[in-house]
């Protein structure tokens, strides 16, 4: 790094001096520090290492920085907007966290590519060692697996929210879970049951199973559950993907389902409407849910809006990370009432998950 030149000042009779060498070494100090926080984006513990100082010392360097002007910090019009739509979004559906990105387009694969490496980067930062991690599906999720960060995690526990299919492919609702665990070479507890079986008394009676109930408790008990949500449309995952039959789609409009959470079909309020399709599950319900710390919603695009809505509404979710389209479509929806309670602290670094 280059040497900072001794700057001047003007003394108090008006005559320029240099300033000592104690100064200027004080102000090369106060440059390198900011630098390595700033711009390489150390923590101020790794700034200390690298400039042989204490912590404390990197605080009041990195405080003058910022008072005289050597740091000067501005908001590009693009993320200022970025972040009030991000506090607007958590006022008016309740959430600690609200995480937008901007999208080059609203095709599913470009919004799923942006949120799901969000949501990856978002995840990584959240876990831990002991940890318990509930997962659903959706193709957001797919691209969230990708973008996770290496982690030395001790002890991660990761529980599939949904059952799967008999044809396994990479399209399998337990798949998004069985690659979280694989990736952290963690535990990863299954509901080993076609997440739609043919008769609702088949599925009770699944649900009986010792095994399942175990699960279900297991499910419950999760730090974070991570989902994403779909709409009852002919492009939403669930129908092109044949897991539901498309002739589905006009009875479950008329039960007054906007989508579907966790494959459970819900109305615009989030309550699960009455409809076979979803007498015949095995998948955790959204509402069972509720109490779990912390659930993040990931699903993007404009024509999601009510879904996402209702997503939060049935899960009580506290993160939601979307896209710039979809969220200016939820601030058109009304808000939702949500019962006071302890809410989470918000991350300060939320605009960090916007960048690639």
């Amino acid at each position: 790094m280059k040497q900072v030149a001794a700057t001047k000042k003007l003394s108090d009779n008006g005559r320029r001096t240099k300033l000592s060498k104690f100064k200027a070494d004080q102000q090369e100090l106060k440059v390198r520090a900011a630098w390595h926080y700033f711009i390489e984006g150390l923590t101020q513990e790794q700034v200390a290492q690298q400039i042989g100082v204490s912590r404390l010392k990197v605080l009041r360097l990195l405080a003058a920085a910022r008072e005289d002007g050597t740091v000067q910090i501005s908001i590009s019009t693009e993320v200022d907007s970025i972040i009030r739509l991000q506090r607007a979004l958590e006022s008016h559906l309740g959430l600690s966290d609200a995480i937008v990105v901007p999208t080059s387009d609203q095709t599913e694969a470009s919004v799923a590519a942006v949120v799901g490496h969000a949501t990856g980067r978002y995840l990584s930062s959240e876990l831990s060692s002991g940890m318990s991690v509930g997962v659903g599906w959706g193709a957001t999720l797919k691209v969230c697996m990708q973008s996770l960060a290496q982690l030395d995690i001790e002890k991660l526990t990761v529980v599939s929210l949904l059952g799967g299919l008999t044809h396994a492919t990479m399209d399998n609702p337990s798949a998004v879970a069985w690659r979280l665990a694989d990736f952290y070479g963690t535990d990863l507890y299954q509901i080993t049951a076609p997440v739609f079986v043919p008769e609702p008394e088949m599925a009770r009676a699944l649900w009986q199973l010792k095994e399942f109930r175990e699960l279900s408790a297991r499910a419950r008990d999760v730090d974070i559950a991570l989902l994403s949500v779909g709409n009852v449309s002919e492009d939403a995952s669930i129908f092109r993907r044949g897991i539901l039959e498309f002739s589905d789609m006009s009875s479950l409009r008329k039960a007054g389902a906007v989508g579907d959470v966790l494959c459970h079909f819900v109305d615009d309020n989030g309550e699960i409407v009455d409809h076979p399709v979803n007498q015949r599950l095995m998948a955790i319900s959204p509402t069972a849910i509720r109490d779990v710390p912390k659930v993040i919603i990931s699903s993007g695009g404009r024509s999601k809006a009510r879904i996402i809505r209702a997503g939060v509404a049935a899960t009580k979710a506290s993160v939601l990370i979307t896209d710039v389209s979809a969220a200016e479509a939820i601030l058109e929806l009304p808000p939702l009432a949500r019962v006071p309670g302890k809410k989470l602290a918000r991350r300060p670094s939320a605009v960090e998950f916007i960048g690639p």
